[in-house]
């Protein structure tokens, strides 16, 4: 991983899936294992918490696919390009602590700063095969570029698969906190999302949002 120009100091981070929920994102931040997770993560090298969050809405679409060996089930995804909107938190963080939540998505060490420059000059910027290796830009927040990780490919590159309850309960649970969007509204975005849609019904999953 090459080294983040200097010049970058903060951005925001963009959750779409369960880090949406702020007690999630802190083992991200602080490292530990959640309760009853599968995994142990060794936080970021910075842990503070984000200065500020707000909820934000980017063009594209929330997909279900592939297998989370945390969640079981299917692991939530971003494709910019797909029609749609996609629902999300987006942290202020430093550019270190960014780097740092994606390795950890990526399955890498979080031991150095990302190279952000072609993402923040294009818009995309491919890291690797690795699940949530690619960066995209969503544009800027008061002037501080928004970014987050998704796969590396698009929605139809992945086979859809139905998300795990208790990690639909997470994520409904973040869109809640993030201050956006009431309980019926939640319930109906999530039911209607690819690879939830049709192995959920809104009442199974309206159960999980309150």
């Amino acid at each position: 991983m090459p080294l983040l120009p200097s010049a970058v100091g903060q951005v925001w981070y963009v959750a779409f899936g369960s880090n949406m929920h702020r007690a999630r994102l802190e083992y991200y931040l602080a490292g530990g294992r959640p309760p009853g997770g599968a995994r142990t993560y060794p936080g970021c090298r910075d842990a503070r918490r984000p200065e500020r969050s707000v909820p934000v809405v980017l063009p594209g679409s929330l997909y279900f696919a592939g297998e989370s060996p945390a969640w079981t089930g299917g692991m939530g995804f971003y494709d910019p390009e797909a029609p749609g909107e996609l629902w999300g938190r987006a942290y202020l963080v430093t550019a270190g602590q960014f780097s740092d939540i994606a390795a950890q998505e990526m399955l890498w060490a979080p031991d150095r700063d990302l190279d952000l420059a072609e993402v923040l000059a294009h818009g995309r910027a491919r890291l690797g095969s690795t699940r949530y290796g690619r960066l995209v830009c969503a544009g800027a927040l008061d002037g501080v570029p928004a970014l987050t990780c998704t796969a590396p490919g698009g929605m139809g590159d992945l086979a859809l698969n139905r998300p795990s309850a208790r990690y639909l309960a997470y994520i409904a649970g973040g869109l809640a906190e993030a201050g956006g969007w009431e309980a019926g509204e939640i319930t109906a975005y999530l039911a209607g999302r690819p690879g939830a849609a049709g192995a959920w019904s809104p009442d199974e999953i309206a159960a999980l949002v309150l």
